[in-house]
């Protein structure tokens, strides 16, 4: 039987929907190493995962038949500490932090997913969101089968259940269960047989694996991004490719890697752009180069006559000491982040919110008084920051600003496990450029133009997925009325 952790009461706050930031979906974390302690390597992978998503956390650790699982809201630090991690032994664990995307913000809705099958406990972890969410909850209604959460990765491990309990394996049951969803999902799969991790058609969002060094038999780890693997110690052995899965077994030198699926890969590029850690790896260069590089050409395509350069801490840094490299504008930090700031338990008032009360970032008027800034950020989804920074720059001094953007403008709404708004709130798409500055209080705005994003990549024969700039969907979204862009209304999970 599964032992799991009692249930506790969702005290956390809501998670604010009023960000001006896109969110991803989670994290997700998985080790395989007999003799050492598991629960504490994937507490530090959580940790160093915690920017994709910081509403939940979520361990389950194997010991042979037996899994035990603790998931609850808040921050990773918040949810477990020495005595806790104590209590979860094994060789195998499975961990997850969360921002929901589809399911709303309840403790139910935590993962990863336990469930019981024919050969025993499996513990699921999930990034990304499917587009069949409603079309697979009605069918698990017809067969007689309800959920307990209102996510798209309870359905997901339901379908890997009903596989097994019909007589499958494990590896033909999570391909059964893949070939019956749309969309984006990587998974991280603990099972008494060992450690599986399986990638979408598309591989949108990305997954890797490294093995444990200095180990006297074999360990690995699978993680969201390299970073996760850092922290640990592990060594990047390779990405899990789009539609592959493999399978860490206990005892075995090396994975059983099959590739389940063949479709055109179309990794996201807003990972490359903003999500992922700027130590990360992707095609084998850390994403600071790549930030750089986005600011460098923007500079090339968007000069400014100014006399500073500043970014907007922290993912708008990178960009801005580019742009002060291709514009030969000295670079200077004018914004100072308070990092200790997250995801409180005690939230300002709307009205606090409104009146402009600076919880992460202020200015420094002895760097930006008189001077003609050039700001740099990544994004811009509704405006209303980058609004609030403006004002806080010329309320400083600042005697010009001017806003470059190292991304095109966000035109189209995510479906793939980020959550943007729907399109009628995307200010790009709403108001052309010229009001989109008016509205902002800026001297000047440009943003970065697609092509030159994806130069940047120096993947020139690379097809990423850019959907959110040009509406070009790898996977046509679920159109069907009623259905939310993201995620279900809270209250109303899968049909059941």
């Amino acid at each position: 039987m599964a032992n799991l952790s009692p249930t506790v009461p969702d005290v956390s706050p809501r998670v604010d929907r009023t960000s001006d930031r896109p969110q991803e979906a989670c994290g997700v974390y998985g080790v395989l190493a007999p003799g050492l302690d598991v629960a504490n390597l994937t507490y530090f992978g959580l940790y160093a995962l915690q920017h994709r998503g910081q509403e939940s956390a979520g361990i389950a650790v194997f010991q042979g038949e037996q899994v035990r699982l603790h998931k609850e809201m808040g921050l990773v630090s918040q949810v477990f500490d020495r005595d806790i991690l104590a209590r979860l032994p094994g060789d195998l664990a499975v961990g997850h932090t969360r921002y929901s995307t589809t399911g709303s913000s309840h403790v139910c809705n935590a993962q990863p997913v336990v469930l019981m099958t024919r050969l025993g406990p499996m513990a699921m972890a999930h990034n990304g969101n499917l587009v069949n969410t409603v079309e697979l909850g009605r069918a698990m209604a017809e067969r007689g089968r309800s959920s307990v959460s209102s996510t798209d990765s309870e359905l997901i491990a339901m379908l890997i259940q009903e596989a097994v309990d019909g007589g499958a394996g494990w590896p033909e049951a999570l391909t059964r269960a893949a070939s019956c969803c749309r969309g984006a999902y990587s998974l991280g799969i603990g099972t008494p047989a060992g450690l599986f991790a399986l990638r979408d058609p598309h591989g949108i969002r990305p997954l890797v694996f490294g093995r444990l060094a200095d180990m006297e038999q074999d360990g690995w780890t699978i993680s969201s991004e390299t970073c996760g693997l850092d922290i640990v110690g592990a060594e990047f052995h390779d990405t899990v490719a789009p539609g592959e899965m493999i399978w860490f077994r206990p005892g075995a030198r090396e994975p059983d890697r099959r590739r389940w699926c063949e479709a055109t890969p179309r990794l996201c590029v807003f990972e490359m752009i903003y999500f992922a850690r700027p130590d990360s790896n992707f095609f084998e260069e850390s994403l600071y180069s790549y930030r750089r590089r986005l600011g460098t050409i923007l500079a090339e395509e968007s000069p400014a006559e100014a006399d500073l350069v500043i970014g907007v801490p922290d993912s708008g840094i990178p960009a801005a000491i580019g742009f002060a490299d291709g514009s030969g504008v000295p670079y200077a930090e004018g914004l100072v982040k308070n990092r200790y700031v997250g995801r409180t338990f005690i939230q300002p008032s709307q009205g606090m919110r409104e009146a402009g009360i600076r919880l992460k970032l202020n200015p420094l008027p002895d760097v930006l008084a008189n001077q003609r800034i050039v700001v740099v950020d990544d994004s811009i989804v509704r405006g209303s920051t980058s609004r609030k920074i403006v004002k806080a720059l010329r309320e400083a001094g600042a005697c010009e600003v001017h806003m470059r953007i190292s991304s095109p403008p966000v035109k189209h709404p995510c479906y793939y496990g980020i959550d943007t708004d729907t399109q009628d709130q995307l200010v790009a798409a709403r108001l052309p450029l010229e009001r989109i500055c008016r509205h902002l209080g800026v001297d000047s705005l440009a943003y970065l133009s697609q092509e030159g994003m994806l130069r940047a990549t120096r993947q020139q024969d690379y097809p990423f997925c850019t959907a959110c700039f040009d509406g070009q969907y790898p996977i046509p979204p679920n159109k069907e009325p009623g259905a939310s862009k993201l995620r279900l209304e809270s209250g109303q999970g899968p049909p059941s």
